[in-house]
């Protein structure tokens, strides 16, 4: 019974993953990888292009864990 309830949540899962929270996460990325050229374009603080710099290594590596975590997903489906 346990195993059956399990493998009810995995479409749902699956779906979250992949049609909610990956986009969400490269939408991140994109938002301030584009304000760190803004940033850099305009002669801004090198400190804010540096912060912005790792964040945006941060959320890559966020990006990924969720993309793996979707793939593992999508094969115990």
């Amino acid at each position: 019974m346990a195993q059956l309830r399990r493998w009810c949540y995995v479409p749902c899962m699956t779906v979250f993953l992949s049609k909610i929270l990956i986009p969400i996460a490269v939408a991140a990325v994109t938002v301030v990888l584009l304000m760190g050229l803004i940033n850099m374009m305009r002669g801004g603080n090198p400190n804010r292009s540096q912060k912005l710099m790792q964040m945006r290594v941060l959320l890559q590596f966020v990006a990924i864990v969720i993309t793996m975590l979707t793939v593992w997903v999508m094969g115990h489906s």
